[in-house]
């Protein structure tokens, strides 16, 4: 098992692990500085585990290059057979025979080796890439659930600050008409006072 791998279980089994959000059953509460580490290391592996599947995909070039040396060293013994039979003038329409038959022979092997080297590179190449994306498919999950707790978390910030927000200023309206109270009574005052002589 590869490293990556391993991260993932790693990351899978402390997500199963998490404890759910109050009054939720899919929710769940992530500590960030391990979740953020174990994905750090991810992403620090994911273009290795890429570059090793790349290399196998390129070692189809080689396996294709190694099947057509095959084929040409055979064509070339069956051209060198023919040349050893056809000097033979007794022999020569048999030779010429023979030698068709043995040239054909190479090209059927020679193909058919062909044929299955192109099989097994497509086939290392197409595992590759399917593992490959299986492992994006998997970093992209994670990213997903990370970005909708990441969501979640500043909601809720930003509703505990409106409301905070709105406390300030009912508070401030409260003040306000506290302090317009005391110079209505101080009028109210002078008034009294100021009757008795308008009466004189």
């Amino acid at each position: 098992m590869s490293r990556i791998e391993q991260l993932i279980n790693e990351i899978e089994e402390y997500i199963d692990s998490c404890k759910y959000q109050p009054l939720s059953n899919t929710k769940i509460l992530v500590n960030k500085e391990e979740m953020e580490e174990l994905l750090v290391e991810l992403r620090l592996r994911v273009p290795d585990e890429i570059k090793k599947y790349q290399k196998i995909i390129s070692q189809q070039d080689a396996i294709l290059a190694d099947a057509r040396t095959q084929a040409e060293n055979m064509i070339a013994d069956a051209t060198a057979q023919t040349n050893e039979l056809v000097s033979d003038h007794e022999v020569m329409q048999r030779a010429y025979a023979k030698a068709n038959e043995v040239i054909e022979d190479a090209k059927r092997e020679a193909q058919s080796i062909l044929d299955s080297a192109v099989g097994d590179a497509n086939n290392i190449r197409q595992s590759a890439v399917q593992y490959t994306d299986s492992l994006l498919a998997n970093v992209q999950g994670i990213m997903e659930n990370s970005m909708d707790s990441t969501r979640q978390r500043f909601d809720a910030m930003f509703n505990a600050l409106n409301s905070t927000y709105e406390v300030c200023i009912q508070n401030r309206q409260e003040l306000a008409a506290g302090m317009q109270q005391p110079e209505t009574a101080a009028q109210n005052v002078q008034t009294e006072y100021a009757q008795p002589e308008d009466e004189q």
